[in-house]
């Protein structure tokens, strides 16, 4: 008699539990990442489901797509979200510029110094603003959630020599995405930007067809580019990979702000966790690059700012040639101060 008892006191608890899972979810949201379960947006997006379904007891259910799934290419992405399709989606800058060119500011180089001066300007008013631009420009269908990181920070990289100065830069076909900005830069510089699709790269390097790219460590290594001959990384850091996150602006309105504020809550500590991935993954990337023959180079200060004065002219292209560059070039320059005054200031007193 007892086990009867036991057996239909479980079977009781099994169809509660199924009764309230299947009412709990009242939202489902959507999201899709272009990479892989290695990549740190699917970092992200784990910590994003975990965090959102908690803290909204069950009442949002996240599904993740992690691939290309529901969409392949940038243009095609951003529509879904447009037209409620897809709820969540990461992009690069070059990603979005198409439809968003002042997104490409991120691009800009030498503008942001190191990671606790990128998190900062990227937790701060900054992405607001950007944010209120990206609005306005799909008629308040696609919204910018945060900025996280995907991949470190841009370094140029070649097959053929060390490069110390913007003048080893000279004649380089180095590989750039279509987008304007990252070409302009590499002219700047006396290399010869060369547009050459992802997929394409590997055989590329392998046939000469571009000699160096602008990428981080963590993506140079996972795509196996030594084995194509990349050997030589500057460490010139000169642009912070910014992750775009993108969330239909139907579907989040649609919630109540108690849920909207469990829906922002995530995506913060999706940017955290964005943030941390590429530090940990780096170390390891830099150990095989260097284990396998690879030349890395830290340049000093004085080659630093030498490679940042002759990239100055982009800036001035960037203000004269993107539809909103001028307001948003503004808005990182000044958050960029203010987050090098906060920082420098709590360090002098963390120091005394």
């Amino acid at each position: 008699m007892l086990k009867t008892l036991t057996k239909s006191l479980l079977a009781a608890s099994l169809i509660a539990a199924s009764s309230i899972a299947a009412q709990a979810a009242d939202y489902t949201i959507r999201a899709t990442a272009n990479s892989n379960e290695n990549d740190e947006d699917y970092d992200g997006l784990v910590v994003f489901k975990n965090y959102v379904e908690a803290a909204s007891n069950g009442a949002i259910e996240v599904e993740l797509f992690i691939g290309t799934q529901l969409c392949s290419k940038g243009a095609e992405c951003l529509q879904g979200v447009a037209d409620g399709s897809i709820d969540v989606y990461i992009s690069t800058s070059g990603g979005a510029s198409g439809i968003f060119p002042y997104v490409q500011v991120l691009d800009l180089p030498y503008l942001m110094a190191d990671d606790r001066i990128a998190e900062e300007v990227l937790s701060g008013d900054f992405t607001r603003k950007m944010r209120e631009m990206a609005l306005a420009s799909s008629g308040d269908k696609i919204r910018l959630m945060t900025i996280g990181n995907t991949g470190g920070w841009r370094n140029f990289a070649n097959t053929k020599r060390r490069v110390q100065n913007p003048s080893d830069m000279e004649g380089l076909k180095i590989r750039t995405v279509v987008a304007d900005l990252p070409q302009e830069l590499v002219r700047a510089l006396g290399a010869s930007p060369t547009p050459i699709p992802w997929p394409e790269l590997f055989t590329s390097f392998q046939t000469g067809v571009v000699e160096g790219s602008k990428n981080g460590i963590t993506d140079i290594m996972g795509m196996k580019f030594p084995d194509a001959g990349l050997q030589y990384v500057t460490l010139d850091g000169h642009a912070y990979m910014g992750a775009l996150w993108w969330m239909s602006n139907d579907k989040f309105m649609s919630m109540p702000e108690d849920m909207r504020s469990v829906v922002v809550d995530g995506f913060s500590a999706l940017q955290q966790a964005t943030f941390a991935s590429p530090k940990r993954k780096s170390i390891q990337a830099y150990q095989d690059f260097v284990a396998g023959g690879g030349d890395l180079y830290v340049p000093t200060p004085a080659e630093k700012a030498a490679f940042k004065e002759s990239a100055a002219p982009v800036y001035d292209w960037f203000k004269g040639n993107i539809d909103g560059g001028p307001e948003i070039f503004d808005a990182l320059t000044a958050a960029v101060a203010d987050a090098e005054a906060d920082i420098n200031a709590g360090r002098m007193a963390d120091i005394k």
